[in-house]
């Protein structure tokens, strides 16, 4: 499949409501809640580009705003879903947090509807780095300042998660609910947030 065709089939199937005959979810619903039929058919259709990705086999992509943002997906997102609950859900953030702010300072994102845009800013949420959550909140604020009238109030969700994801990595400097998944020992702290917080 060609670069701009295959990049096409990616941003479709994140954003774009499913064809006729196909039932899925999609928005928030596919977003932000777990799928496990959805987590398979991300692995049978993307899971060969995933791999290629985070082998650095099509960086080329990101020479443009719609390409990085694919690639973004596919080391952030569809990573996460395809290996769900194991360590290998974290291995693409490295390189989705670079194709990010490498893409900010060359304002490849202004180029990207606000949808997008909150998708492409996705890795800097996800990282265990007090400024860099900082630039999450920044960006996303900004995001909610541009976003037309329809989509303002998901944006402003988005907004939401990024400042409670900063909020918990300003406390531990870290994600405590990653632990369990990475092996990593809980503080005595850790643990009772834990107790008595969802997942982030």
């Amino acid at each position: 499949m060609a670069m701009e065709e295959k990049i096409g089939e990616i941003l479709s199937f994140w954003f774009d409501p499913p064809p006729a005959g196909e039932e899925r979810p999609h928005g928030p619903d596919l977003w932000f809640e777990k799928h496990p039929a959805v987590d398979r058919q991300i692995t049978r259709r993307f899971g060969r580009s995933v791999e290629r990705a985070r082998a650095r086999e099509i960086d080329g992509w990101g020479a443009t705003p719609r390409g990085r943002l694919a690639l973004i997906l596919l080391l952030d997102q569809f990573n996460r879903r395809i290996h769900r609950e194991t360590p290998e859900m974290f291995a693409g953030d490295e390189r989705a947090l670079a194709l990010c702010l490498d893409g900010l300072d060359d304002d490849m994102d202004k180029a990207l509807g606000s949808l997008e845009r909150a998708f492409f800013y996705m890795p800097c949420m996800h990282a265990e780095d007090v400024d860099i959550q900082l630039t999450s909140v920044e960006v996303y604020q900004e995001l909610v300042a541009s976003a037309p009238p329809e989509q303002k109030k998901l944006c402003e969700r988005f907004l939401a998660l990024a400042e409670s994801h900063r909020d918990v990595v300003e406390r531990f400097e870290r994600f405590p609910h990653r632990n369990a998944i990475l092996d990593r020992t809980s503080t005595p702290e850790e643990s009772a947030f834990l107790q008595h917080s969802g997942h982030l």
